[in-house]
């Protein structure tokens, strides 16, 4: 339910309308707008294969901080831990809740990214972000209350959005009033470089829809049997997912040709399609089960952020505070404070200007890219291990190694390549931020050694 209900979130709902924007622009062809998200389930699935083989052998508490500790130095794993904090994690939630508050519009026109709910001189907020930061308060308020409340809302909102998408996918696939020839034409009309470009722009959406399936591996040591349970979860939960997301990306572009997929205000794709099968009742329907999605999905997040925070503070290398437990609650109260204070900081970062619109494109881009240049490298540490520390136990191994985390690794370095070259400006964003870690990391690191 933790990989299921972090991955399942706002980008099914909101990236397919991005991503028909890009594949219009780009020429890509219509039939490859499914395309995009069997191959980013495929890439996903292939990363989680991978990472079950980490995940048997180090069950600990920090999950992809602790690989990349173990494999290559602390000094990539405390990268990886900072960009996480300042990208990743925070950056996804911070995407997920500016979803919510897109969707919470449906029901309160006056929530919208074009109402300004708070303004001073240059500073514009709209109401979508006001809603987005009420809800990480919310949230990381009721997860400070132990791990046994916020999983159980974990699961409850879990089931909520895998039922909500098992209707949307027998309606709209169903439905007498789609039309199967939006899919053509099937390919584009030639290979070129605006057309790999906007295939891997497009794709870093979608990306952004499948990941966070490795964040269960952040609690590991609070899981019972994390040796067995981890391998499982992470190939059913992400199998579950790609099959979920390409049938709901057949089930839009059945109902909807491309062109209106593209134009739907505020990126509202799966309301516009539920209001078209089912009508006024359906658009009421869904925009509730999105709402449900979407918190689920930012309340995984905030679950299982804090505790590789912990993990990195246990080791020195983050705020000293972050490596507390609550007494009462058994949670890092710290972790979870610092994560909303930049969650919500990430949020306001499309209010200067008039960028409200485009703030979730951006925040999808950026963290996609790091997201998956860290994941790329923690790959290569499986290569790593194996030849570093044969003598360690795998209780599970990679079936087919190399092969499947040799071609995981090599798809997403040419994605990576082609997401910086169609988007410089988001990536660029990411790896800047990437790099502001090499100071922290000495300085932490010398405050370490002085005791």
């Amino acid at each position: 339910m933790i990989i299921m209900g972090s991955m399942i979130g706002s980008g099914v709902f909101l990236a397919p309308a991005l991503i028909a924007g890009i594949v219009i622009e780009s020429k890509i062809g219509a039939g490859s707008f499914v395309f995009i998200w069997i191959v980013g389930g495929t890439l996903t699935l292939c990363a989680a294969l991978s990472f079950s083989e980490l995940a048997a052998a180090f069950p600990k508490t920090g999950g992809q901080y602790v690989y990349l500790k173990e494999a290559f130095s602390p000094f990539w794993g405390f990268l990886y831990g900072w960009t996480l904090f300042t990208v990743i994690q925070c950056g996804f939630i911070a995407a997920v809740a500016v979803a919510f508050g897109n969707y919470l519009g449906v029901f309160v026109p006056w929530v919208s990214q074009s109402t300004t709910a708070l303004a001073y001189g240059s500073l514009r907020i709209s109401a979508v972000q006001l809603v987005a930061i009420a809800l990480v308060v919310v949230l990381t308020w009721i997860n400070s209350h132990g791990l046994s409340a916020a999983s159980t809302v974990q699961n409850l909102l879990s089931f909520a959005k895998i039922a909500a998408l098992a209707g949307l996918i027998l309606f709209g696939i169903a439905s007498g009033k789609g039309d199967w020839s939006n899919l053509r034409p099937l390919a584009p009309e030639a290979i070129n470089m605006a057309v790999i470009t906007g295939f891997a722009v497009a794709m870093s959406k979608a990306l952004f829809a499948y990941d966070s399936w490795n964040v269960v591996t952040f609690v590991s040591e609070e899981t019972r049997d994390p040796v067995k349970t981890l391998p499982r979860a992470l190939f059913l939960g992400t199998l579950g997912v790609t099959l979920i997301y390409a049938l709901v990306s057949l089930a839009y572009l059945h109902i909807l040709p491309l062109s209106v997929a593209a134009a739907v205000p505020d990126q509202r794709i799966a309301a516009e399609v539920a209001r078209i099968v089912l009508g006024p009742a359906g658009l009421g329907v869904i925009a509730v089960a999105i709402l449900i999605s979407t918190a689920g999905c930012v309340n995984g997040l905030i679950l299982s952020g804090p505790w590789l925070y912990f993990a990195m503070a246990r080791d020195r290398l983050f705020f000293r505070k972050a490596a507390l437990i609550d007494g009462k609650s058994g949670v890092p109260h710290s972790s979870l404070r610092y994560q909303a204070i930049w969650s919500i900081a990430l949020i306001l970062s499309g209010s200067l200007g008039a960028r409200g619109a485009q703030l979730y494109s951006d925040l999808l881009t950026f963290t996609a890219f790091a997201s998956l240049l860290f994941n790329a490298l923690t790959v290569c540490g499986l290569f790593v291990l194996r030849r570093k520390r044969p003598e360690l136990e795998r209780p599970y191994r990679v079936a087919a190694y190399p092969l499947i985390p040799g071609l995981y690794v090599a798809v997403a370095i040419f994605f990576l390549i082609f997401i910086a070259v169609g988007d410089p400006r988001n990536s660029g964003f990411g790896a800047v931020v990437i790099m502001s870690g090499v100071p922290l990391y000495m300085f932490w690191r010398r405050r370490a050694e002085r005791g």
